[in-house]
């Protein structure tokens, strides 16, 4: 659905296939680097069937939501919060992945540090790592050459070249998918405002300049108020796990950890991914 906002841009949110409910809790999907909400559609279906009111977002400049972009993280979290209190929504939770997760992160942060709505009940970072550094490489990349860094993120962000026999969606190609919706996401957002480069460039810069995650972790965990889960994967070689040990320990998380997807966990372990998040959300 589209969420009209007076003055402000339109936002696209995939509710999972029902309109929002009155009495039924908030939970809210936020997207990473160069992705959009579809990358959501699985969970958020099975979520908005089971007892939530789902919001799988596009965030400014991605899919579906016009531009201009955000500059940062913190500006992210904050449209969030903007977003979610112009819906009188007074309490959410929010599962992000990858940029998502840090933009997760700083949203509950930012509500820990505020006595107004929203409240954020529950945090899920899933495919995470703070900080999130960006190599040199891949940002000088992104900024000349966007296809050739998407088909070098295609590559790390799987554990494996082909879906396992047994995988759901017999004959998908995971690369291939992965590779067709980042071309898709950067050519319509193509000259869109807010971004130095590209959209690619602007995402990867994104995760790369945020610092102050411990600091947002922190201050999740004394306000005591945002139960925390950290979903990773063992083969992301994106965000390694061992990358996440000290946000999960400031935030006092409990780590889900599956076996057989890498980065793309979303893609690669849909079944894998979906119980981990009913057991956090549970």
């Amino acid at each position: 659905m589209n969420i009209q906002r007076p003055d402000l841009p339109t936002v696209y949110a995939y509710t999972g296939g029902r309109a929002p409910q009155p009495d039924l809790p908030w939970l809210v999907f936020v997207h990473g680097a160069l992705n959009d909400h579809c990358v959501w559609t699985y969970p958020a279906r099975w979520f908005a069937h089971h007892g939530w009111n789902v919001l799988a977002l596009d965030l400014p400049g991605h899919g579906r939501s016009p531009g201009p972009v955000l500059p940062d993280v913190e500006a992210c979290a904050t449209w969030l919060r903007r977003l979610l209190a112009d819906q009188g929504i007074a309490s959410a939770s929010i599962v992000g992945h990858s940029m998502g997760s840090l933009i997760g992160l700083e949203a509950a942060a930012l509500a820990a540090a505020s006595s107004t709505a929203p409240r954020i009940d529950r945090l899920v970072m899933v495919g995470t790592s703070v900080p999130m550094p960006v190599s040199d490489a891949l940002l000088a990349t992104s900024a000349t050459d966007p296809l050739k860094a998407i088909d070098m993120v295609v590559a790390f962000a799987h554990a494996r070249l082909a879906g396992e026999p047994g995988n759901p969606g017999p004959g998908t190609w995971h690369q291939g998918a992965s590779r067709q919706l980042s071309r898709r996401i950067l050519e319509r957002a193509a000259g869109v405002a807010g971004c130095e480069h590209n959209l690619f460039h602007h995402d990867f810069s994104l995760c790369n300049r945020y610092a102050r995650g411990l600091e947002a972790a922190d201050a999740v965990a004394a306000a005591g108020r945002t139960r925390s889960h950290l979903l990773l994967a063992r083969r992301d070689r994106m965000t390694l796990p061992k990358a996440a040990a000290e946000v999960g320990r400031r935030l006092g998380a409990h780590t889900h950890l599956l076996d057989l997807p890498g980065h793309d966990l979303m893609q690669e372990d849909p079944e894998g991914l979906l119980r981990a998040l009913r057991e956090a959300l549970g």
